[in-house]
Parts: structure tokens; C-alpha cells; sequence
């Protein structure tokens, strides 16, 4: 097997011995796998080995693969940070926006969204530490947002995606995406079809998947140490 299906395979193991430790079914977790300064031959590799969700941060870096590669059933994520005037190339190019933390970007990928395709799938971004480096809402924000989002027709709420403070204490891992969980299950109790808690990352998966991550987001765990941009 090639390295890439080497690596994916060691992830789908790990991943299910965390859902067996946390008593959850393996398909409860999805894999994206964040594809961001990788090849379009190397997200090929990942879709060979059965990879079809794939996570972008930079716009034009994503938009040259989405073009490049020809399988239709591939699902592409923006994860990074979307400044207002590159809105349109999201609303056009992927099925999923991670990364919603003001209602200006919504109502434009809403607006920009086109007529023929299903709407946006979109998770709201929690600043879950109240770091200032970090982008996202604070956890009071997260109804009122969610609530005008919901009247957006070309858009469809899924969820919550969070990036706690890295830590390598597995207890305060937990902490931080317990915390996560419960704003998770306050935005299910508003908005029954949220389904979506995107958390846990190469280092923290395990941690994740135990307070109920529902999507992780792994990159160098599949592809290797990333490339300098």
C-alpha cells in the first residue's frame, strides 16, 4: 500500500478504538481529512484508499484541485478563515463552511449560493477558549447567530466546529471539548436537524471522540508534516 493508505488506515484504527473506548458506534465519526498545501495526486491517493471529505484552508490553493480532480462525489470543506470579498468562490466551489462566526459572511454565501445546487451546509465556529488569536464567536453568541442563519434559505445549519487551546493534558482536552458537547446539545435542542460537532484533530482525537466529536479533522496524521507555504 502506498504511504498515504498506510497512514489512512492507521487514523480509521484509531478512530475506532476511540469510539469502542467511548462506547459509540464507528460510524457515528466521520474523517475529514484536511487536504490544505497537499497535491491534487495526493488527495487522489486519499480517495483511492476511500477519503471522499476533504478539508481546505486556503481558497485559491483548494479552488486549482477542485478543478484538477474529476470525481464528482467528492465533498469539499473550507475550514480557514474567509475574508467577506471571497465568499463567492465558497458558495460556488464547496458543500461545506466550517468556519461561519459573523452573520455578514453567511448572508453572503447564502446570497451567492447558486440557485441549482442544495444549500450550504454550514457549522458556526466557537471560540471555545476565549483565545485572541483565534477566530470564532463567543459561546453566548452562538443562539442569536444560529437563529438568523436558520431563515437563510440557501444555506443549512449543521453544527458546531471548534479549535480549543492545544494542550497535551488529556484532562484539560476533555474539558475543553465537554464544554463543546453541551453547546453542541443547546443548539440541538433549537435546531433539531444540527448533526454536526466538528472537533479533534491529529493530536487530540481520542480526547474528542470520547466527549463526542461527530467529525475529526486530521491532516498530518494522513499526509505527513505539512509543506512551508
Amino acid at each position: 500500500m502506498p504511504k498515504i493508505a498506510d497512514n489512512l488506515e492507521a487514523v480509521y484504527q484509531r478512530i475506532g478504538k476511540a469510539c469502542e473506548k467511548a462506547g459509540r458506534q464507528r460510524d457515528e465519526v466521520q474523517l475529514l481529512a484536511v487536504s490544505k498545501t497537499r497535491s491534487a495526486s495526493e488527495v487522489l491517493e486519499a480517495y483511492d484508499y476511500g477519503c471522499r471529505d476533504f478539508g481546505e484552508n486556503y481558497l485559491q490553493d483548494a479552488l486549482e484541485k477542485i478543478t484538477e480532480i474529476k470525481p464528482t462525489d467528492i465533498h469539499w470543506h473550507f475550514i480557514g478563515h474567509l475574508q467577506s470579498n471571497k465568499t463567492r468562490q465558497v458558495a460556488e466551489h464547496f458543500q461545506w463552511m466550517h468556519t461561519v462566526d459573523r452573520l455578514k459572511i453567511a448572508q453572503r454565501l447564502n446570497d451567492q449560493r447558486p440557485a441549482q445546487l442544495p444549500p450550504l451546509n454550514i457549522c458556526l465556529q466557537v471560540n471555545i477558549s476565549g483565545e485572541d488569536s483565534k477566530a470564532g464567536i463567543d459561546a453566548t453568541e452562538l443562539l442569536p447567530l444560529a437563529a438568523k442563519i436558520e431563515s437563510l434559505e440557501q444555506l443549512q445549519l449543521r453544527g458546531l466546529m471548534v479549535i480549543p487551546a492545544a494542550s497535551q493534558e488529556v484532562e484539560q482536552q476533555r474539558r475543553a471539548f465537554a464544554e463543546s458537547r453541551q453547546l453542541f446539545s443547546t443548539l440541538q435542542a433549537q435546531h433539531p436537524q444540527v448533526d454536526t460537532l466538528s472537533m479533534g484533530m491529529s493530536g487530540d482525537l481520542d480526547s474528542a471522540i470520547l466527549e463526542g466529536s461527530t467529525m475529526v479533522r486530521i491532516g498530518t496524521d494522513i499526509f505527513g508534516a505539512r509543506a512551508q507555504r
